[in-house]
């Protein structure tokens, strides 16, 4: 178990941040501190949010819902009578980097919960150690389908849907609209492999034939190879497992050689900051998410007023998926650690597993409920496309049909193998 933190040495490490006015380390182990008044212990965050590498943008984005769910709980009063404070490192979209963040975090930090991760190695890497340690990790956007599946834990919760969820919203409407015939390429990594095989076998289940597949090492700033053999194969629909940097450097290559139409692509997911600035005609092909700012549900008006309020200088003006599953879940994990009165892990555990969460608070169509078997949170999954028809710079979507949690549940998490209680750490910071 991590040493916890004296009285003695909280105040001490406080008064230091106050008179350096709130500074921000450079480097490796860049991160801000952010500290609470009075006499309460505050309830330490780690955020383990991406600021370099392939999901920079994602990283930064799902750091500003997660921030601001834990500044509303201030407001609030806090939690348990106490403060929620934060700390915040790059885990760089690598998997070492993640490992050593979250070791640090832990053992030297003394957090009492982690959250964030984009790229599924780098959360897989960051939940080996959090299990270690019985640290609860909850992984807001990562979407590979071994996140919970096989590589699934006891303390760690899954917040984004996965590639198979967003498979089975759209592969049947794929198949029946513009055909059969389907060409694969895929992020040669643990997200793109595992997304990609999830596809081949939802598409090929609904009649699919796949006449290639192709993987992309990350970091691929020429596709025109790649796309010239699909330009030949003359394929009904390209299935792309592409994500961060290398979606959009595809995007705009695919345009410019005019197959943005023809064939017609569907896009795993569609995360907002990989899109954001590029216009609603970038936006090709269908595609999933799992939530958008025009939904006409209640709070979705109100949650913009208050990100634009909270951050009136960011390039991102409209928060989207990737923020709001930063906010949900930071804004979920400290209502259960209020409604347990503990910080304790095995406690909390217990209360999200199994947890419904009602459709109305969610801002999505359908209620969610956290598998206790997999620790996936099923949602509700949109399919969408281009908005032919924007009514303003920033409406890049046209929201097609919602899918019910139950009607896309990914099988992959029947694979999951928890840990027992036992064998999982006791952790409780105090």
């Amino acid at each position: 178990m991590a040493k916890k933190v004296s009285r003695r040495d909280l105040l001490r490490t406080t008064a230091l941040a106050g008179a350096a006015g709130g500074l921000t380390l450079m480097g490796p182990w860049k991160h801000t501190r952010v500290y609470a008044a009075g006499d309460s212990k505050p309830i330490k965050i780690g955020l383990t949010h991406d600021a370099s590498g392939q999901f920079a943008n994602s990283g930064q984005a799902e750091k500003r819902g997660t921030i601001m769910a834990i500044e509303e709980a201030n407001a609030a009063g806090g939690v348990l009578g106490r403060k929620i404070e934060y700390i915040w490192m790059d885990t760089e979209t690598n998997p070492q980097t993640g490992t050593r963040v979250a070791e640090r975090m832990i053992s030297r930090e003394n957090v009492h919960f982690l959250v964030g991760a984009i790229q599924s190695g780098t959360a897989n890497a960051i939940s080996q150690v959090a299990q270690k340690y019985g640290c609860i990790y909850f992984n807001t956007n990562s979407s590979s389908p071994t996140e919970s599946g096989k590589n699934c834990h006891r303390v760690k919760f899954v917040w984004d849907g996965s590639g198979e969820n967003f498979s089975r919203a759209a592969a049947r409407n794929a198949i029946n609209t513009f055909g059969k015939n389907w060409y694969l390429i895929y992020n040669d990594y643990v997200w793109g492999q595992n997304t990609n095989k999830a596809t081949k076998k939802v598409a090929t289940t609904y009649g699919a034939k796949v006449v290639d597949e192709v993987a992309v090492p990350v970091g691929t700033r020429d596709w025109s190879s790649i796309l010239l053999k699909i330009q030949q194969a003359k394929p009904d629909v390209v299935a792309a497992a592409v994500g961060g940097d290398d979606f959009k450097v595809m995007r705009q290559q695919v345009r410019s050689m005019g197959l943005d139409r023809k064939p017609a692509w569907m896009n795993n997911q569609q995360d907002w900051p990989d899109i954001y600035g590029l216009g609603a005609d970038a936006a090709f092909g269908v595609f999933g998410t799992t939530w958008y700012h025009y939904l006409d549900l209640p709070g979705v008006s109100d949650f913009i007023k208050r990100y634009q309020e909270r951050y009136p200088t960011t390039r991102i003006n409209v928060p989207g998926n990737v923020t709001y599953n930063g906010y949900v879940a930071m804004r979920e994990l400290l209502r259960v650690i209020n409604e347990v009165g503990s910080t304790d892990n095995i406690k909390i555990i217990k209360a999200l597993e199994g947890r419904t969460m009602k459709a109305k608070d969610r801002m999505q169509h359908h209620d969610a409920i956290i598998d206790p078997n997999s620790h996936h949170v099923q949602q509700t999954i949109y399919l969408a496309q281009g908005n032919p028809k924007p009514r303003d710079k920033s409406d890049y979507f046209q929201i097609l049909s919602s899918s019910d949690p139950k009607s896309i549940r990914a099988s992959a998490d029947d694979v999951c193998k928890l840990e027992s209680y036992a064998e999982t750490p006791n952790y409780d910071q105090g």
